[in-house]
């Protein structure tokens, strides 16, 4: 995916889902999260170990099966070999667009989303991309 094609969908996003959030500030699944939604994105926070409890201003859910509304980008703080375990619930939410944070890659998870016509980013940090498309320091 090209910059401007990134850029676009950061433009023209609202809602960003964050699929193993954490509310930890020290740790990536918080920190990454909270400066989206500092941005001014709605952030929907996914983590069975937080679920009912508010991050970024609205309760964590247990599972993506729980978001009933449309998501522009599902963000993944979750090892690459607990994906394919996931795959049927991210199908059935069908996000814009699924990106893996840096670290996370799998080539069969990848494949099966490109084949839905979800696009994927994968092994990037949505935090550092956003910073370096919109010039934020």
């Amino acid at each position: 995916m090209t910059d401007l094609e990134l850029k676009a969908y950061l433009e023209k996003a609202r809602t960003i889902a964050v699929l193993g959030a954490h509310k930890d500030p020290s740790r990536p699944a918080h920190y990454v999260p909270r400066y989206l939604w500092e941005k001014g994105y709605r952030i929907l926070p996914v983590n069975p170990r937080f679920a009912g409890e508010e991050l970024f201003g609205i309760r964590a859910v247990a599972s993506l099966e729980e978001i009933a509304e449309p998501v522009d980008i599902l963000d993944v703080f979750r090892p690459s070999g607990a994906l394919l375990g996931h795959l049927p619930e991210v199908l059935a939410l069908r996000p814009g667009l699924v990106w893996l944070q840096t670290g996370i890659r799998h080539s069969g998870f990848e494949e099966a989303l490109k084949e839905a016509g979800i696009p994927v980013v994968a092994d990037r940090c949505l935090m550092v991309e956003h910073r370096r498309l919109f010039g934020v320091r």
